[in-house]
């Protein structure tokens, strides 16, 4: 089974308006709808995805959980939104109504820092719920500076202990170095995904980070529609891992973390 924890989608009318508002580094390889997954996907062969949804303002929470909480689950996990500026349980309201049982934080696109109470607080909240939670870490656009530090990201596990965090991009988009200092071999989940290409790292660097860290705690993926699944899933295949090691990051860690293979998936 292949599982992609990295998938951003938006509704028909709007997905070409919001992609057409990425970063000038970043051009999208395909069209951001459910029906484009689909088909991606089934090229790619990948079997299950996690659909990111992220409200860039408070105002957007609810529609963007409605419309990520209405996915087809037999194919895709919802993980929905939430935004430093709602209270708490307003937040958590929103999900529970939408029966959504992961939540992605994005410091780029919701100007939040991982350093600021307010998301701590809500960040723990969202743990006392047992909501999974996948961030994006490392450098997060110009004059963002340490929003998305990995530094900040490893004093909120510490100060949360019982949050389940995915981190993005193996903890340090662009800081990789920081990312194997503070998050490398920390109880955080690290996610593959490296627009546009995972393959511009070094395969060696990264067999490192990952025997060091533990293949049980590292999860694949593409980062859709910014990178194409098919080139990252070759790409982590080209790592030369050992063949249980490469399973469980295409598919069987995510899978067990989504309870994919029991009757209560998340």
């Amino acid at each position: 089974m292949i599982v992609d924890a990295h998938c951003h989608v938006w509704p028909d009318h709007i997905a070409a308006k919001v992609l057409a508002g990425r970063p000038a580094d970043l051009d999208p390889v395909h069209d951001g709808t459910i029906a484009g997954l689909r088909r991606t996907m089934d090229a790619a062969g990948v079997d299950h995805a996690m659909c990111l949804g992220v409200a860039n303002v408070a105002r957007t929470v609810e529609r963007t959980n409605e419309f990520i909480g209405s996915l087809d689950r037999s194919r895709f996990t919802p993980f929905g939104t939430v935004h430093p500026d709602l209270p708490a349980e307003v937040n958590l309201k929103s999900l529970r109504d939408h029966g959504i049982r992961g939540v992605k934080l994005h410091p780029m696109f919701q100007d939040l820092s991982f350093a600021d109470p307010r998301v701590l607080e809500l960040l723990a909240a969202l743990a006392g719920e047992g909501i999974t939670v996948i961030a994006h870490v490392g450098e997060a656009g110009e004059g963002a500076g340490d929003k998305a530090a990995p530094r900040h990201v490893r004093a909120a596990l510490d100060q949360i202990p019982d949050l389940t965090l995915i981190t993005c991009h193996f903890g340090g988009y662009h800081r990789l170095d920081e990312a194997e200092e503070f998050l490398v071999g920390s109880r955080a989940i690290l996610e593959t995904s490296w627009p546009p290409r995972l393959a511009d790292l070094d395969a060696a660097r990264l067999r490192r980070i990952i025997d060091r860290h533990g293949a049980d705690r590292v999860v694949f993926g593409s980062d859709w529609p910014m990178a194409d699944p098919a080139a990252e899933i070759a790409a982590v295949r080209a790592l030369g891992l050992d063949p249980a090691a490469e399973q469980a990051i295409l598919g069987n860690n995510l899978a067990r973390l989504l309870g994919l293979d029991r009757h209560d998936p998340l």
